[in-house]
């Protein structure tokens, strides 16, 4: 299950985005200013934010670079919501924020969840890329260890990493070419790579 962080000043704005994501199966963390929304981020990781960008006191900008400077939250993708379709200069600004969309009130039930379905999609490639790299590290220090390991038993052991890396590595292809956040898709890219050399140079030559 995915935690979504909604932040928004407005009840009525923050009803409606609970309706729109009820359909899921995922955490809706409500937040009613931008000082909530950063104690919240302190409770546990998020999949994708929702943030105003028109709120009194710290604003949906403002908020973004707190997120943004914190080693823990930087990489959580930030959809900003806002009443007006962003000119250029409001665009900019936003993406410089570290937003990786818009999305314009009143809310398109059907863009507001494709959007925010990329996104979980993309945190779980994460989450299952984090697990098959800790579990290559532990297999590896086993492999490291047992000494006396036979030809067969390495070539075991490099056959089931590699069919773990490939079942991720597909399920990854399938959402890539929707994920707007370039970064972080490249970031994955690399450390599919990265784990990919590994148990290529594993298994017994």
């Amino acid at each position: 299950m995915a935690r979504i962080l909604m932040v928004d000043d407005r009840p009525e704005n923050l009803l409606a985005l609970e309706a729109i994501l009820s359909v899921f199966d995922h955490e809706l963390v409500r937040a009613s200013s931008g000082e909530e929304a950063l104690k919240a981020l302190l409770t546990g990781d998020f999949a994708v934010i929702l943030l105003d960008v028109a709120m009194p006191g710290m604003d949906g900008l403002e908020t973004a670079a707190h997120i943004k400077r914190r080693d823990r939250t930087r990489d959580v993708p930030i959809i900003f919501l806002t009443a007006v379709h962003p000119d250029a200069e409001h665009a900019f600004r936003g993406y410089s924020a570290g937003a990786v969309d818009y999305v314009s009130k009143p809310f398109d039930p059907w863009v507001l969840r494709a959007k925010v379905a990329v996104f979980v999609d993309l945190y779980h490639k994460r989450r299952q890329l984090q697990e098959q790299a800790a579990l290559l590290r532990g297999r590896l220090k086993e492999a490291a260890l047992a000494e006396g390991a036979s030809a067969d038993e390495k070539a075991d052991l490099a056959a089931e990493l590699s069919d773990r890396l490939t079942a991720v590595e597909e399920c990854f292809a399938k959402v890539r070419p929707s994920v707007p956040d370039l970064d972080a898709a490249e970031d994955l890219v690399a450390g599919l790579a990265r784990l990919r050399s590994a148990i290529d140079a594993l298994a017994p030559r």
